[in-house]
């Protein structure tokens, strides 16, 4: 079964001044002449880690990866003011210019999917191909199953833990009620928030338990970004209109695309990429039947990088 490639370090890494507030860090690796990639992380808020540059030949990938508006190494750290769905598509079209970039790959999972396919109808002209994982449409249907009445079946302890700090009143509606909390001037009542919406998120991800993703995402530093970034974007309806992704996807008729969806996805359930499949005649459906959401998870790990590999011999070494 496939896995990580070698570990590799930046060969460059920049900060992007996007706006009067924000600055975004944005690194390189692999091969500066290699097809150029973006990967896109998930959240909104999550950030990348070191082995997100794992998934690509490094030979023959030019691996770019950036941390969004406020998530990761990006500054302000967890800040909420400039922050939505349009400004993340500029950016991104900042960064290929930055990098002197006439037509890359997409690959992202979750919310980096959803921001991915949001990128690629605006600007289609510049998206070579496409590899998503975990399809998050942000319909209200897809954000009230996993925050207010869907997962809570499947996992009743841990949505215990994660109802702990709500008070019963609240409880008709859970995302407004963690939104005041993240948003509130109490520190400590802020960063508890945090930690429990980030570790019922870590707890579901995957279909056994890992708890290194749980403790990952449970840290101070990656909760507070991605539980307040979340819900901001979430009471927003991600700042889309509703099933915008799906009614857009015209504009992706000819692009390839590889969608991977673990069979028993509890954060965005399987039926999302089979909407998006359907909606979109150029791309292929690989569910992975023993995986849940997480990007690491063995057998969807060995399908994302296969698919990495794959897509270069459909395209050629583009730069």
């Amino acid at each position: 079964m496939r896995s990580f490639y070698p570990r590799i370090k930046p060969y460059a890494s920049h900060e992007l001044i996007v706006d009067s507030l924000h600055t975004l860090y944005v690194e390189e690796a692999g091969n500066p002449q290699g097809t150029p990639v973006l990967f896109v992380h998930g959240g909104p808020g999550g950030g990348c880690t070191e082995n997100d540059r794992r998934f690509f030949d490094p030979e023959k990938y030019r691996i770019i990866l950036f941390d969004q508006r406020g998530s990761g190494r990006s500054k302000p750290h967890a800040e909420l003011e400039a922050n939505h769905t349009r400004c993340l598509v500029d950016d991104i079209e900042k960064i290929r210019e930055l990098m002197d970039v006439e037509r890359w790959v997409l690959f992202g999972g979750s919310w980096g999917s959803t921001l991915s396919l949001v990128y690629a109808q605006a600007y289609p002209e510049k998206v070579l191909g496409m590899i998503l994982r975990g399809i998050f449409l942000c319909r209200e249907q897809d954000i009230q199953w996993f925050y207010q009445d869907g997962a809570s079946h499947v996992f009743p302890d841990y949505w215990q833990s994660f109802l702990a700090p709500i008070p019963v009143v609240e409880q008709g509606d859970l995302l407004a009620a963690y939104y005041r909390r993240l948003i509130g001037d109490d520190e400590l009542v802020r960063m508890s928030a945090a930690k429990s919406w980030s570790v019922w998120e870590g707890r579901c991800a995957s279909m056994h338990p890992n708890p290194d993703l749980v403790e990952h995402l449970g840290s101070p530093h990656t909760a507070l970004a991605m539980a307040r970034i979340e819900a901001h974007y979430f009471m927003h309806d991600a700042f889309l209109e509703e099933n915008e992704i799906l009614v857009g996807m015209d504009a992706l008729k000819d692009i390839p695309g590889v969608i991977i969806h673990g069979r028993y996805d509890m954060v965005c359930p399987v039926g999302q990429a089979f909407d998006l499949h359907r909606a979109w005649p150029g791309s292929r459906l690989k569910v992975i039947r023993d995986a849940g959401h997480a990007s690491s998870e063995p057998a969807t790990l060995a399908a994302l990088v296969q698919a990495t590999d794959d897509l270069l011999s459909t395209l050629g070494n583009v730069s």
